[in-house]
Order: C-alpha cells, then structure tokens, then sequence
C-alpha cells in the first residue's frame, strides 16, 4: 500500500510544481513514486519534459509519470462491470456493449479517476503517489466517492424494503431472481453479496481517506487575499470528506499566513527559477507529519460525543440535522453524513457546540 498526497489550493498557486517537487524528493530518498496527472492535455507534461502518456513512463531513478485518461479508464472499469453482470445474470445484457463506445456524462470522470489512482496503488509497484488534480472542490468530491456511495447503497436499499413497493414484489422475488439469476435471493437477503461486495470495496477506499498515514492533503497558496480565503475555504471542506489536512504551504512568498491556519503548520517556500528543482525540495514539509494535524472526525463513545472539526466555518454556515441512525453536517457545500456505531446508534442530539474549531455533538 503507497502514501498517497494531494495539494488542494486556488488555480495559479504553484500546485503542480509543489506536486513535482514532493515527486522529486520522495524519488531522492528511495522511495518508489508514481505521479499522477489529472490534466490529460499536452501542458501537464511541459514542466517535467514529457509527452502526453497514459501509461506511467520513468522520468527519472524512482520516479514515474502518467496522465489519466479517463474515457481510456472507464473502458477498463466496464469490462469488470461486464465481469460482475455475468457473475450473477444466467444471460447477460451488457456482453455486446463495449466500453470503446461509452462516452462520458458530467460526475464520471471522479469515479473513473478515483479507481486509477486505487488500482496503480493496489499495484504494489509504488511506495508514493502523488495526485495532481484540479485542487478545489471537484477534488474534494472525488475523493468523497467512497463514503457518498456507500450512503447512497446504504440508504436505498433501506427505503426499497421499508418501502410497499418492496413488501408487495417481496413473493416473487425468490423465483424471479432464480430464474434470471445463477443465484436464489428472498426479500430478506435482497441483492445481499454483491451489495456487500460492493460496500467492501468502499470501505477500504474510506478507511484509506481517513488515515493520515496513508492519505494526506496539503493546502498550496501564496501570500494574495484570495488565494488564502481559498485555501481555508478547502481547508473546511476537506473535513467533510474525512481528508486530514496536514499542514499549508505558502509558495513565491515570505509573509508570514501561519495564524490564519493555525493550528496547521506552515512552510514558506521561496522564488526559483524554472528547473531549480533542489532549492524547493530543500524547502519543503516533512509530509509524513500529517498525522499529527487535526483528525477530522472523533467519535467518544465512552464520553457520547462526535467531535467534527470545521476550520474556518462558524455555526451560522452548519447545519446538524439527525435521520435515524445517523447524523447528517452541512458545510459549505458539502454534506455529510455520519453514521454512528452501535454504542450511539439510535441516541438523539441533546446539544452542539464549537470549541477549539470543532462541532461538538452530545448524544
């Protein structure tokens, strides 16, 4: 399993340089370090002297590249959809559509790009990879994926068979699904392996996103107004992702930003030249310190509290609602829902507060 590291900052900051830099100094010390590029255009590769290529290519000792193509991504990925329909369906449906011809619809790319990023890790070729996406709040939502899906699944299936829909289909589901099927299901057990399978891969992909060891972001903003209420802006809205945010790199600049992120630590990186490369590299973060940066969530169940943390948001931009077992935070523009372990499960809010930029939630 690879560390992986991402930079989310305002367009223009020097991310990509960043992303470059942290490559070259993982390759310097041993590490192997796959780089990932989500701009599939020529301009991506200008900086690191390659060609458009999405296939990783080495680029130097240690180091690989690769831009994602994600129409190339999605023809891998539907040939396993292929794979699991024919698993199940006694006459599949889909054998004679190709994934050549699918084109892609608006919220595709982030899955498609997210199942690259976890196949080349699964690889076990790399020690380090780094993402180098858009850095806003597309990026935040793609790496949400894992957690909304498995809501979605979770969720749904709960209303169908709660549903009278579902109770008055119940009789003949057992019989229809053994006549379609090569397996039998009861509305009791309803579409139970595949869901379960499907959810265990979204588990693996959310513990990863919440384990600072092995999934970090870092914030990239130079010294400007609006390249600094961006940065906290993403700062707030990475923890509704459950991404911790390890510390923020402030580029091209020596003011001093640092209590504006506090508790963050913060790393002043200076102006070089183009291509050199060391004097940035000297200069940047220990990124592994990640985990010592405010965890996202913390559930106390001895002390009945959910702490969220939400930097930069006061409780006039929350919402805390509760649905049942779980409950549900607005930030921002994002959403999230937390779904509370068996100790909490079922226990109403009794009161909320912020303290030391966490959300407090008493149960």
């Amino acid at each position: 399993m690879a560390f992986i590291l991402t930079f989310l900052g305002k367009g223009g900051v020097g991310r990509s340089t960043v992303a470059i830099a942290a490559a070259k100094k993982y390759a310097q010390a041993g590490k192997r370090v796959l780089l990932i590029g989500q701009d599939p255009s020529p301009a991506w590769g200008i900086a690191l002297g390659m060609s458009p290529s999405f296939s990783p290519v080495n680029l130097e000792n240690n180091l690989d590249a690769v831009q994602i193509m994600a129409t190339a991504a999605l023809e891998s990925g539907w040939e396993q959809v292929k794979a699991l329909e024919a698993k199940y369906l006694r006459s599949p449906t889909l054998k004679n559509v190709y994934g050549q011809e699918l084109g892609i619809l608006p919220g595709m790319d982030s899955a498609v790009i997210l199942k690259e990023i976890w196949d080349y890790d699964k690889s076990g070729q790399y020690d380090v990879i780094i993402f180098d996406g858009d850095g806003d709040l597309n990026t935040l939502r793609l790496l949400g994926t894992p957690e909304i899906l498995s809501w979605y699944i979770r969720r749904f299936r709960e209303v169908f068979q709660a549903s009278d829909l579902g109770r008055a289909i119940s009789p003949f589901i057992q019989p229809v699904t053994s006549a379609i099927l090569n397996v039998s299901w009861t509305f009791d057990n309803f579409a139970a392996e595949p869901t379960q399978e499907a959810n265990q891969v979204l588990d693996e992909g959310k513990k990863a996103m919440a384990d600072p060891n092995r999934f970090a972001a870092y914030l990239v903003t130079d010294a400007s107004a609006g390249a600094i209420a961006k940065a906290k802006y993403l700062w707030g809205s990475a923890q509704q992702v459950n991404v911790t945010v390890g510390g923020v790199i402030i580029n091209r600049s020596d003011a001093d930003v640092g209590p504006e992120f506090k508790p963050l630590t913060n790393t002043a990186l200076p102006t070089v030249e183009a291509d050199h490369w060391e004097d940035l590299i000297s200069h940047l973060p220990d990124f592994s310190q990640a985990a010592q940066a405010p965890r996202p969530l913390i559930i106390d169940t001895a002390a009945r509290q959910v702490k969220v943390f939400l930097p930069t948001f006061d409780k006039k931009q929350v919402k805390l609602t509760q649905y049942g077992p779980e409950i549900t935070i607005e930030a921002g523009d994002q959403r999230r829902n937390i779904l509370l372990p068996p100790p909490l499960k079922g226990a109403p809010v009794k009161g909320a507060k912020f303290q030391n930029q966490y959300l407090i939630i008493s149960l």
